[in-house]
């Protein structure tokens, strides 16, 4: 299948790949890193989280971060909303759209959210029901696609089956992530075309960790599949808590990189990703992860 002629680029950085840092990140630099953000042509930036602080310390401030960001008129900033309570705090911070999160495997939704796949599916649906009541827009994201820390390989008609259930639920999207980044392409062709068969290309992201060094292989075959929706992080912000040396999310830069080597479309400028990747990784202590950043860094210094 010809390749996509645009794909759009959906932001994580500012919320799933800043939740597990243990440096703590402020309110104003949060801030500061979405509007960034919002400068570069990047039309979803996940901002931000409403769970409870106990377990997600680092999201704690989200109904500041949500008052303070600049709206950039044409983009979109959902929130993660997992709960009746969540959405409440999403409508009150007047967000426009949540996500809600699934699992592939019945291991990872207990360790994760302490509910099985059906019961986590029973309390999705009056959630969904009250956000789209609202006029609230529901992304459905299911974990561990290609790869589960407790179960091992996970089962393309499983994923199927739970992609058709959040679509059925009402998701405008769903996003297929590859939580602890083991898949491989030909993995991902096959789990994509399972999950295909229930939902149209159209509606289907993929969200790709970097753990094993697959995350952009397994996009390129994503996009000969025909998706055209891509989550990344900027700077390779991220990981799992739940999956030891699970690393990042695959890095904004080194997408944009790629697509861009590709004559593929996002409408997102590079150089300004950069720049918000080299404010944001100064504030956790590090270099960017993103290998594309790296290299042009060296190449400005040299």
């Amino acid at each position: 299948m010809a390749l996509p002629g645009f794909v759009k680029i959906v932001e994580v950085g500012p919320r799933d790949g800043l939740q597990n840092e243990k440096v703590a990140v402020s309110t104003d630099q949060k801030v500061e890193l979405i509007d960034r953000l919002s400068e570069t042509g990047l039309k979803v930036i996940e901002a931000a989280a409403f769970v409870s602080p106990k377990w997600v310390p680092q999201m704690a401030d989200s109904a500041d971060v949500m008052a303070r960001i600049t709206r950039k008129p044409g983009v979109s900033y959902p929130v993660l909303a997992p709960n009746m309570k969540g959405l409440e705090g999403a409508v009150a911070a007047k967000a426009e759209e949540i996500a809600i999160f699934g699992a592939a495997t019945e291991a990872f939704s207990k360790k994760n959210i302490n509910k099985s796949i059906a019961e986590s599916m029973d309390a999705f649906k009056p959630l969904v029901e009250a956000a789209l009541a609202e006029g609230v827009r529901v992304r459905g994201y299911i974990s561990c696609v290609l790869g589960c820390p407790y179960e091992g390989r996970v089962s393309a008609a499983a994923v199927a089956e739970i992609a058709r259930e959040l679509k059925a639920l009402g998701c405008y999207e769903i996003s297929l992530g590859d939580t602890i980044g083991t898949g491989t392409p030909e993995q991902a062709r096959r789990m994509i075309e399972a999950v295909a068969a229930h939902i149209p290309i159209e509606e289907i992201a993929v969200h790709f960790h970097d753990t094993y060094g697959q995350a952009l292989a397994n996009l390129y075959a994503s996009l000969e599949m025909g998706v055209a929706v891509a989550d990344s992080s900027v700077a390779g912000l991220g990981g799992c808590p739940y999956a030891k040396g699970a690393t990042g999310n695959v890095a904004t830069e080194d997408v944009l990189y790629m697509l861009q080597g590709c004559g593929i479309e996002t409408g997102v400028d590079l150089d300004k990703v950069m720049s918000a990747g080299r404010f944001i990784s100064d504030i956790l202590g590090r270099p960017p992860v993103s290998r594309v950043h790296r290299a042009l860094m060296a190449k400005e210094a040299a």
